[in-house]
């Protein structure tokens, strides 16, 4: 389906470069240089963010303090100061709206920016992006990557391309091509297990994932088998939402075999535990509704909740909660193939639309 050039879009997907770390490098010079996790070191503890000297050594974002310290023995744990970094986040957001009121925070870290029509009057998407990246680095000392394209699948695949420091322009002509050659574990919204799946089927970029019919990756992956499909040929019409709704933030895994020993289920939701925690802080999502999804090997699913006096802002405080409410749910001896954990924050993937004529002056 062919749109004229008035309907095409430019997308700027800007993303700071380790910001918690690097917002902790910048304030204390002795951290500087070295590998740095700000997170926990309690036994529950949990990496919210790494330095880039700490990923040298493996170390990431959601991983358990203790693995992280194995890594690199000599790691220095700092602990989080939210505050700082939603200040510094308020700064940044502010020199968005400089140039357009499009604007769509994702997280602290991250937005989206729909500049088709902006403030400053620049003919280009990709400079637009370049000024921002300075003004950032000029007013915060602080670096950033950023993705400009189409739409904003392509953006924030093209930010995350050149990371750290980065600037990545995908071209409207050079869109379906590009996503073709992306390995499949680069899409955004393709995780491992679903990315494990896709293996499995032959899927292993975009050109493998383009030879499937939409039915067929519904009847594999369900209602998000249309948003593959769409994403496989560059497609996106998503809008840039400032005011977007955000109700919840989750992580579950769909096992390659059903389980049913306690023992095993509870190593795979803490798993999930550490990657829902991970995105709480990310999205600054403190809720304090927690919810566990069991979904059993004949498809019949149950959700068990409840409401905690405090917002739940750590692992501990995750993990906890998780354990009292899974005690209470009875498996009556069923075996699972899916869990999943929620929290009230923010929203997920959206509906994608129809494509979009390659044709724009990026």
């Amino acid at each position: 389906m062919e749109i004229s050039n008035h309907n095409l879009r430019k997308i700027i997907h800007v993303d700071m470069d380790a910001f918690f770390a690097s917002v902790e490098q910048r304030d204390n010079p002795d951290y500087r240089g070295k590998p740095i996790a700000v997170g926990g070191l309690g036994q529950r503890g949990v990496v919210a963010a790494a330095s880039y000297e700490a990923r040298k050594y493996g170390v990431y974002s959601a991983m358990s303090s203790k693995i992280a310290r194995k890594k690199c023995p000599f790691l220095i744990f700092v602990h989080p100061r939210f505050e700082a970094y939603k200040q510094v986040s308020d700064h940044i957001r502010q020199i968005f709206l400089e140039y357009t009121d499009l604007v769509e925070p994702l997280s602290l870290d991250e937005a989206y920016l729909d500049v088709t029509s902006h403030k400053k009057g620049k003919p280009s998407a990709t400079l637009i992006a370049k000024e921002i990246k300075d003004r950032i680095y000029q007013e915060t000392s602080l670096t950033a990557s950023a993705g400009i394209s189409i739409n904003k699948f392509l953006a924030k695949t093209a930010s995350d391309y050149r990371k750290p420091n980065g600037i990545f322009l995908i071209k409207p002509e050079d869109a379906e091509a590009f996503v073709e050659n992306l390995p499949i574990e680069k899409f955004y919204g393709v995780g491992k297990v679903t990315a494990k799946k896709m293996n499995q089927l032959g899927i292993f970029n975009g050109f493998d994932l383009k030879k499937f019919s939409e039915y067929d990756l519904i009847r594999h992956f369900g209602k998000t088998g249309s948003y593959y499909y769409h994403i496989a040929r560059a497609i996106d019409n998503r809008k840039v939402e400032p005011f977007r709704a955000q109700k919840s933030v989750g992580a579950e895994n769909t096992f390659e075999s059903d389980l049913y020993e306690k023992e095993d289920l509870l190593f795979e939701l803490k798993a999930i535990a550490n990657d829902l925690i991970e995105r709480i802080i990310k999205a600054q999502a403190f809720g304090r509704t927690l919810t566990i999804k069991v979904k059993f090997n004949d498809f019949k699913q149950i959700t068990r909740s409840k409401t905690f006096s405090e917002e739940i802002e750590t692992m501990e405080q995750l993990w906890d909660g998780t354990c009292e409410i899974f005690n209470s749910v009875d498996l009556k001896d069923q075996k699972v193939r899916l869990l999943g954990l929620s929290v009230s924050g923010l929203g997920s993937i959206e509906k994608v639309g129809e494509p979009l004529q390659l044709t724009f002056d990026f």
